[in-house]
């Protein structure tokens, strides 16, 4: 069980026992958080990777959930949409942006578990953790996308990655600006 008054994570700040059925129901929301936000889709026409909301998601996963329950809402999120549930971009788990969905549930832990360190005490470390986690899912796609359409790294690159960074790094600025406000004020409110 965690110590609310000293745990980094959102969550734990806001409801007062913790039980097995309460994760399951936020890990349940989480994976569900991240289907909605893939419903916001932007085709490029010079590359199969659209721009989307999942990484949004993925990373709020970690940060309101934590290492352990980030990771089963995407790991989750995987499985619903391996069940041929509409969860995903318009991809799938062995298309052009497979490489991308199976980093999510990496990089949700790698963020939930720098939060669960502090790494969400301040914007900047806090930004700091979201970027490593989102170069995590640029790298597996990229790395993805090179052997799926068989050409080189830096044309993989131009594809994969190159294109995403400025809307990622708004959304990493998004997350560490409401985020880091959000865990200062539960944590006050969760004092005794």
């Amino acid at each position: 069980m965690t110590d609310r008054a000293a745990s980094n994570v959102l969550i734990d700040n806001w409801s007062g026992k913790r039980s097995a059925l309460l994760d399951l129901l936020e890990i349940a929301g989480f994976t569900l958080v991240t289907a909605l936000l893939a419903q916001v889709r932007i085709p490029l026409p010079f590359t199969p990777v659209p721009i989307t909301g999942e990484t949004l998601g993925v990373l709020l996963a970690g940060v309101v959930l934590g290492a352990r329950r980030a990771f089963l809402s995407q790991v989750l999120y995987l499985a619903a949409g391996a069940a041929g549930l509409y969860v995903f971009a318009g991809g799938t788990l062995t298309g052009p942006t497979a490489g991308y969905l199976w980093c999510f549930p990496l990089a949700a832990v790698v963020t939930g578990w720098l939060v669960e360190r502090g790494a969400a005490r301040r914007s900047l470390t806090l930004a700091g953790a979201l970027l490593l986690a989102d170069a995590c899912i640029l790298a597996g796609g990229t790395l993805w996308l090179r052997s799926f359409l068989g050409v080189s790294l830096g044309r993989a690159l131009r594809l994969g990655a190159a294109p995403f960074w400025v809307g990622d790094l708004f959304k990493i600025a998004l997350v560490a600006a409401l985020m880091v406000p959000a865990l200062k004020k539960s944590r006050r409110l969760s004092r005794p």
